[in-house]
């Protein structure tokens, strides 16, 4: 599995409902589960974001899939990264000449 790094801020209506923000996570994770991706951690943050997400995904589509449902739903705009393990930049190292 891939891994990812997402950054979101809360939109005008999450902060509205900020109390709810642990719940979300929880329906998020859930809804990740359900589209084959995994949510390994979330972090609540202070500064330029306000939840930091680390997932497991089996591709990009998935991932990005998961990106655009939880957007839809108006609590959050995320900014989502690849993220590559120490392998597999030695991998990716190896190919640069």
């Amino acid at each position: 599995m891939a891994k990812y790094v997402s950054l979101l801020q809360f939109t005008d209506q999450g902060i509205r409902n900020v109390k709810d923000s642990v719940k979300r996570a929880a329906a998020a994770t859930a809804e990740a589960e359900k589209m084959g991706a995994k949510v390994t951690d979330a972090f609540w943050t202070m500064g330029a974001y306000d939840v930091v997400l680390l997932l497991d995904s089996p591709d990009d589509e998935t991932v990005s899939a998961f990106s655009l449902k939880l957007g839809s739903l108006g609590n959050v705009k995320s900014q989502t990264m690849r993220a590559f393990r120490r392998e597999e930049m030695e991998s990716i190292l190896a190919k640069v000449k």
